[in-house]
């Protein structure tokens, strides 16, 4: 009720901002420019809920594993590829949906987003083990459950990303992505502590049904307040307006869109370096978000209660390391140019993450451990505004697919990190598991000394979409 309370306020406040403003445009004060309304960043407000809700709903079965597993009679490979199948659905749809965002707008899409994850969460609770019975049918209907949820939260990052494209001036972009993104470390962050409480109180399908609850709020709320570009909200005055398109490319203001384009964003050098390098990050930030709660309980020898509070802590680290990433890159755009101010973000939290993630696998103690692996989640999460940022820089009003690419990527490296895991931990164990991120984050890293963040120049295209342009 407060968040709705301060919502409605915010909208008493733009409604008086914007009859300021008609006013003095009416009465034609002269040196009376009305100041710019905030109403683009009350937009990242409600894109920041559906990245923090879309990780609460995606995270909650990593910590309900470790009482459906005996419940519902599955191993821990079983469970391991219900994980993946969620990545499946949420991999294979990231370009379907960002071209959807691109064509009928952010509004509509996320709005009908948000009602498919508040459905699949509430039949996880409902349909394993009481709809159909233990073991292999419980384990098929997790599969097609899981998948479903993975295809609509495919639509988060590349709709919310072209959403901040239009919503935001090349100067606040980094920063925008950074608090979006950040949004995805708090609901990781909330999520351990809150369903490990609630498995505990009242079981691990109810804990299911009370997430649930946050799906659907959240896209009733933006369905009321949303706008798919400033143009399409009644609360933003002409100055907001006036600087939001201040300094953006000529591309970026193209409403127009061609489906032939999308080849495009394949054949682009400079994204499919950041996708590739982004492949890496993913493999190491999954391994983190269904595996560490296990690693914790079972290795390092922490109770289910005192592992979900444990597990929160490399997810509070992200939480504040990413938005700091974008504040320093937007900072350094205008000192050293797109280019290297992306470019430095992601060789320091790429690079320090890899670092610390192999300090947190060989050392004994378990809370230097914790603070190990807490700082590579951290830093790694810390280099993402610039893969988002920076995909932006290159794609322009191709934003959403490009973006659908990226995060198709990144989840593919999710994908194999779940998959794989587990067998390299029966294999080898869990520093052997661990150390493969560590190296791929480093990987990850040098990528960059090839990526320029530069706009892509459609007019290129329109008569040979099949060529990029030159390096």
């Amino acid at each position: 009720m407060r968040r709705w309370r301060s919502i409605r306020g915010a909208s008493s406040r733009e409604a008086r901002e914007h009859h300021n403003s008609q006013l003095q445009v009416a009465l034609n004060l002269p040196g009376h420019t009305p100041p710019p309304t905030r109403v683009r960043w009350r937009i990242i407000a409600l894109l920041t809920g559906f990245s923090i809700v879309s990780y609460i709903e995606r995270m909650n079965i990593s910590i309900a594993a470790k009482f459906m597993m005996p419940a519902l009679n599955l191993s821990q490979i079983q469970m391991g590829q219900v994980f993946s199948s969620f990545l499946i659905g949420y991999t294979l749809f990231q370009i379907p949906t960002g071209i959807w965002g691109d064509r009928r707008g952010p509004k509509l899409v996320l709005t009908l987003a948000g009602l498919t994850w508040g459905i699949a969460t509430v039949l996880t609770g409902i349909v394993p083990g009481i709809v159909t019975r233990v073991g292999l049918a419980a384990f098929a209907s997790l599969l097609l459950l899981r998948f479903l949820l993975g295809v609509g939260e495919a639509a988060t990052y590349p709709v919310a990303a072209r959403a901040i494209a239009n919503w935001t001036p090349l100067s606040e972009r980094a920063r925008a992505n950074g608090i979006l993104v950040g949004g995805l470390s708090a609901g990781s962050a909330v999520t351990p502590p809150i369903v490990s409480w609630l498995m505990v109180r009242i079981g691990w399908r109810q804990s299911f049904y009370v997430i649930s609850v946050f799906a659907f709020l959240i896209s009733a709320l933006w369905n009321w307040y949303g706008a798919s570009s400033p143009g399409q909200h009644p609360r933003v005055n002409a100055s907001e307006a006036a600087l939001i398109n201040a300094g953006r490319d000529p591309e970026t203001k193209a409403s127009s869109y061609s489906l032939a384009w999308w080849r495009v964003i394949f054949l682009e050098r400079d994204i499919a370096l950041i996708s590739l390098s982004y492949f890496f990050s993913g493999y190491v930030l999954y391994i983190f978000v269904f595996w560490l709660y296990t690693y914790l309980v079972d290795v390092r020898g922490f109770s289910v209660l005192s592992g979900g509070i444990w597990t929160s802590l490399p997810f509070v680290a992200s939480t504040l390391l990413t938005p700091t990433g974008g504040v320093i890159s937007d900072k350094l755009v205008k000192k050293l140019g797109r280019t290297w101010a992306r470019r430095i973000i992601a060789l320091t939290g790429l690079g320090l993450a890899g670092c610390f993630l192999a300090v947190g696998a060989i050392v004994k103690n378990p809370y230097l451990a914790i603070a190990g692996l807490s700082l590579a989640v951290g830093f790694d999460q810390f280099a993402e505004p610039a893969f988002w940022a920076g995909t932006i820089d290159v794609a322009g009003p191709l934003a959403g697919t490009a973006c659908g690419v990226l995060n198709m990527m990144g989840n593919l490296g999710g994908v194999v990190s779940t998959a794989l895991v587990p067998v390299l931990v029966k294999a080898f164990g869990w520093t052997i598991a661990l150390g493969t991120g560590s190296a791929l984050a480093v990987l990850g890293a040098l990528l960059w000394f090839g990526v320029r963040a530069e706009p892509l120049q459609l007019s290129d295209f329109v008569h040979a979409p099949q060529t990029a342009h030159p390096a």
